[in-house]
Parts: C-alpha cells; structure tokens; sequence
C-alpha cells in the first residue's frame, strides 16, 4: 500500500510511546516483547539460520538495549546461535528478567567485544535508540569504531548507533561518521535518520492501531501474512 510517511522526531517518538502506554493500553514489557520480536523477524527475512547462524547483539543500557534482549531470545528460539555484549547493565526488574530468560535458554553473555566481532556471521546493534543524545561514553566508543571497521552485515534497531536521530550521520571526522548498517529496523514509524538510510529498511509497527496512526499523520502498510515487519520500498516518500 502507497501511503504519506511521517518521520517522527525524537520528541514525537516519545510522546507517542507515551500515548500508547496511556490510552493505548500498552506496558512497556509489551512494547519491547513487540519492537524485539519484530527486528528477529527483520533480521531472519535478512540472514537466515542456514547462512548466517551466529549473531552478535550489542545491547546498550536503555530501552533499545531491552528491544535487542528480547530479539535475542526469539532469535535462539528461531535456530540462531545469539552471543549478547551488554557492558552497561540498569538495576531494575524488566531488564534483569530479560538477562534471566536469556539466562535460561543458555544464550552466551560476552565481555569480549573484539573476540565476538571476529567470530560472529552478523550483528544486531542496539546500543542507542531515538533518545539518545551524544558525547558517547565508553565502552561505546570502542564499540562504534569497531562498528565503522566492520565487513560483517549489520542490522540496526530504530537509529543507527551513533547517528541523530533528526540530523542523521555523524559528521565527517566524528565518531560513527563511517558507520552504515546493512538493514534497518524502524520502530512504530521511521525517524527522520531514516531518510539518510539507502540499505534494506523494515518497520515494526504492527501493534500501532489505525485510529492512533491517523491521529498521528501517518499511514500504516499492509503486513504480509503474521509477519510483525514489513519491507519499505527505496524510495523514501512512500510507504
């Protein structure tokens, strides 16, 4: 379906994830169960199991770092090989259950950033969602260099770790600047960020209802079949 695209700032992002754990009926467990389950699906329409078994998932301290755990878990349960950096860890429940499901399907945790780079078949970086906002600190600043270096396929959660998500990539010379993920995994609606993006761009936002898109200014596609993703076409005026 050919429909008008919002791009939604960070602010409208927040304010319509906002709506939707008010009149919308949602939990932020939900939200996530949903963002984390759509980019597993992004990322085994992308690299199947057969080719591409092993994945690396960069979890950053915020709630696109919870997005990326849950992708983990349903991308062990879809015959993937997950291995989770997650150095910055919050001290509270959802997080810590995430870490314990994970925990319980004996999915690895790692320390070793370099090593897992080496040896995985692909990465899903969800180290920084929509709110966030620079200087990186470390260890990401390792992280995102070893991103820019990287020849394994990379698949992005909401924004490109490092990138604004209104102004896009870094500036020359800056840190991130020459990172470009592979796929994007767009959350709800695409960000402004997105229209700097030209690789495989997904949306997740299947949980969004009719009423609450037109409320506000956008159009939602048709998903094929159960899938949680569907695929945007290049051009990136048009759904």
């Amino acid at each position: 379906m050919a429909a008008s695209r919002l791009y939604l700032s960070a602010k409208s992002a927040a304010a319509l994830d906002a709506e939707l754990m008010s009149s919308g009926g949602f939990s932020l467990d939900q939200l996530m169960e949903l963002a984390g389950l759509s980019c597993a699906q992004a990322v085994y329409k992308s690299h199947p199991p057969e080719s591409k078994r092993s994945v690396l998932i960069i979890a950053g301290p915020g709630n696109n770092g919870g997005d990326g755990l849950v992708a983990a878990r349903h991308l062990k349960l879809f015959g993937y090989n997950p291995i989770v950096y997650y150095p910055k860890r919050p001290n509270k429940d959802l997080y810590n259950r995430l870490v314990t499901q994970l925990s319980n399907l004996k999915v690895s945790f790692t320390d070793d950033i370099d090593m897992a780079i080496t040896e995985t078949d692909q990465i899903l970086d969800a180290a920084f969602g929509f709110s966030f906002q620079p200087p990186i600190r470390d260890p990401f600043v390792h992280v995102i260099g070893l991103l820019e270096l990287t020849k394994k396929p990379v698949t992005s959660v909401d924004i490109p770790s490092s990138w604004n998500v209104d102004s896009g990539p870094p500036k020359t010379g800056e840190l991130g600047a020459g990172f470009v993920p592979d796929v994007l995994v767009s959350l709800t609606a695409p960000k402004p960020a997105a229209k700097f993006f030209k690789g495989t761009h997904f949306l997740g936002g299947r949980f969004v209802s009719r009423e609450i898109a037109e409320k506000w200014g956008f159009s939602l596609p048709d998903y094929p079949g159960v899938d949680q993703v569907v695929e945007l076409p290049v051009d990136n005026e048009k759904l």
